[in-house]
């Protein structure tokens, strides 16, 4: 099949891979974009692609913490352009699309389109503010989440582009912000995919073997070898995609779960986190 140029770009874009590579990649997987990243990363070829976010989108990230911490939202609304994102009728839609989540919960985006928030059809918002502005604007995300014995904490990067929202149970203790907070600007600097290594589903852990097992062979390693040096590379691979295996970046020689286990300790208490939220502009959706 015939591969254009802009798909070569958008395969070198998120991976760095070089024009040739990728335009053979491509080729071999017929333009499957996804087999062709595995080609390059079993090739050796300079990729940087597991977790490469789409080039932005713009618009903002919002979140909501109840006073009392037990419920939270995270929203991403996006637009064409950064100066429509800081413009007073976009920052206004994105506030009343996040009051509208936050009170009545819709399930999905159709729902929450549907909904009348304030004496106002969501989507006639919508419809009114791209009337105003002239840009193409989409609430694209949204996650709604609580706890009964547990707390939040969120944070947002400068400019709203980037926002976490970090769950945690049995929240007993009065300095525990602080360290999810610590642990929210981790989630956003190092960008986790899972929170814990069971989360990670064992079709990725095979193909990551695979791959590891095809570099290593390429590398004249010994047949016998090649699960063993796979299996040390898993483990390097579960310290950068989850959360609770990666190192602390306030303290590189422990991990997370590590820091998490010492404030138990220090503090008598039995934290746990459970879950988190990253949204980033143009992520993948998941």
């Amino acid at each position: 099949m015939s591969i254009s140029a802009s798909q070569v770009k958008e395969l070198r874009d998120k991976t760095g891979a070089g024009m040739m590579d990728c335009k053979q990649a491509l080729t071999e997987a017929n333009g499957d974009f996804g087999k062709a990243v595995e080609l390059l990363r079993k090739k050796g070829a300079s990729v940087a692609a597991k977790r490469a976010e789409r080039s932005a989108n713009e618009g903002v990230v919002k979140t909501y913490i109840s006073e009392d911490g037990k419920q939270a939202v995270i929203v991403e609304v996006n637009c064409e352009t950064d100066f429509v994102a800081k413009s007073d009728d976009f920052i206004q839609f994105s506030d009343f699309v996040t009051d509208a989540v936050v009170k009545n919960k819709p399930s999905d985006i159709d729902e929450l389109m549907g909904l009348s928030h304030n004496g106002k059809l969501v989507s006639d918002e919508l419809s009114a503010t791209i009337g105003k502005i002239g840009e193409k604007i989409e609430v694209s995300r949204f996650s709604i989440d609580s706890t009964d014995n547990g707390t939040f904490v969120d944070y947002i990067h400068h400019g709203a582009k980037l926002g976490v929202l970090v769950k945690a149970e049995n929240t007993n203790s009065n300095d525990v912000s602080a360290l999810l907070k610590d642990i929210a600007m981790q989630a956003a600097a190092m960008k986790p995919i899972y929170l814990t290594v069971d989360e990670v589903p064992k079709t990725e852990i095979e193909k990551e073997k695979e791959i590891y097992k095809e570099v290593a062979r390429k590398e004249g390693k010994p047949e016998q070898i090649l699960d063993k040096i796979a299996d040390g590379r898993i483990n390097k691979f579960f310290q950068e995609v989850c959360l609770l295996e990666q190192a602390f970046i306030k303290d590189n020689a422990k991990s997370v779960k590590d820091v998490i286990a010492d404030f138990n300790k220090a503090n008598n208490s039995d934290i746990k986190l459970t879950r988190f939220y990253r949204f980033h502009l143009g992520d993948e959706k998941k």
